[in-house]
């Protein structure tokens, strides 16, 4: 089952592509934060998603926002794709398929009949304010449709 609006942000840890540990709880009091979950790295949808995000990152800045990119590839496939697209936010690895099924972010098969790829994250957003809720929840059943960034930069914009 999916967050919704005025849950409690599950808390976790995980890594980015450098090793370095994130954890949300980390900024509680200090800032909002973004969670989009994305399905696979080298994926087009998911390469136009995290590039308009890249594009738009003064946006999220200026709303004061921490922005993490979240799939269950490997950080080593990951970091080849920040190396590629110079994104300037953290992609996180939920390789051990934790916080995706937390969030209600996950698909059991993906893409069935096709490819079967079994425990993969379903794209997502959240905005988690400061206090650590779910101030905006999207969590798409099709993987080839974007989230509203509009939406979510909206919701942060009601926080400040």
């Amino acid at each position: 089952m999916s967050l919704k609006i005025g849950d409690n942000a599950p808390n976790f840890t995980l890594k980015d592509t450098d090793n370095n540990s994130h954890t949300l709880s980390d900024f509680k009091g200090k800032s909002n934060v973004v969670l989009l979950f994305f399905p696979a790295v080298g994926t087009g949808i998911c390469e136009k998603e995290l590039c308009s995000t890249r594009d738009s990152m003064k946006d999220y800045e200026d709303l004061n926002a921490q922005v993490f990119g979240i799939s269950v590839d490997g950080p080593f496939s990951q970091k080849l794709w920040v190396d590629k697209y110079k994104f300037n936010f953290p992609l996180l690895s939920d390789f051990n398929k934790v916080v995706a099924p937390a969030y209600g972010a996950f698909y059991d098969v993906w893409l069935p009949g096709k490819w079967d790829l079994k425990g993969v994250a379903k794209r997502s957003a959240f905005v988690v304010d400061k206090n650590g809720v779910v101030r905006y929840a999207e969590v798409l059943e099709n993987a080839g449709e974007e989230p509203n960034y509009n939406a979510v930069k909206e919701a942060l914009q009601k926080l400040s």
